[in-house]
């Protein structure tokens, strides 16, 4: 797994952004795959995902049913992977429960009260980004009791502005909603064509909510083939289904 200093230096709080490295799935999905969305093995996926939980000493760990949206959810009690909320961001006072997202190129973004007692987890494509699920979610902690300057926030691994090619359409959706998001994209070798910087897109949404603090690991999924999957890699390649990676995080005291 790879760690934020950010969130270790957070008292009682356990969390890993987990590379597809250290599991049991083989094929296009080895080996940590823990997309339940997948084509792989259920059996195979459940226990790649016991053996986060275990690293991490979690009870149980859970993961919403992510459709893209800015819906962010409360746990109070752990949910069965057979029913789970449909949401694309959790936050929790609930100790010893891993609350956790998949991504394969979106961005995960982990959060954390800085005493460690309210946390949260945010699967940030660009529909969730530009819709609001990083808001929803700090607005959840907040309901919960969190303080918004003490919030601190991270991105973990995503695709980078250098692998993520869109569309005129594409752009144009984002600059008619503000003019001032046309700095995320750079014309491409394609005519036409923009390279998007999802991750700057949102750290600059974090960033307008005056949390704590904000840290981008800075890790591109597309081009580290090694440690994760990616969805526009296999698109690339025309492979017939992808792996997914989680992130989680847990109050462990």
């Amino acid at each position: 797994m790879i760690r934020s200093g950010t969130l270790q230096a957070i008292k009682g709080i356990q969390h890993g952004f987990f590379t597809r490295e250290g599991g049991s799935s083989d094929g296009v999905y080895a080996s940590l795959n823990t997309g339940l969305g997948s084509d792989d093995d259920r059996e195979t996926v459940l226990s790649n995902r016991g053996k986060i939980a275990e690293a991490l000493g979690a009870e149980t760990l859970v993961t919403p049913y992510q459709h893209h949206s800015a819906d962010a959810v409360v746990l109070r009690a752990p949910w069965s992977w057979q029913d789970p909320p449909k949401a694309d961001a959790t936050v929790t006072q609930t100790r010893k429960v891993a609350i956790a997202i998949n991504t394969a190129d979106c961005t995960p973004v982990l959060f954390a009260s800085g005493n460690g007692d309210i946390v949260g987890a945010a699967h940030a494509g660009w529909k969730g980004a530009v819709g609001g699920v990083l808001e929803s979610t700090v607005m959840q902690m907040e309901a919960l009791g969190a303080e918004r300057g003490d919030i601190f926030a991270v991105i973990g691994p995503t695709i980078s502005w250098a692998n993520y090619e869109v569309g005129p359409e594409f752009q144009q959706r984002f600059v008619d909603e503000d003019e001032g998001y046309g700095r995320f994209f750079a014309p491409s070798t394609r005519d036409g064509h923009y390279m998007f910087d999802l991750p700057g897109f949102v750290a600059m949404r974090l960033e307008q909510l005056s949390l704590a603090g904000v840290e981008d690991l800075g890790i591109c999924t597309y081009a580290d083939e090694a440690r994760f999957f990616s969805y526009r890699r296999t698109t690339h390649r025309g492979e017939p289904d992808y792996g997914r990676q989680l992130s989680a995080i847990m109050i462990a005291q």
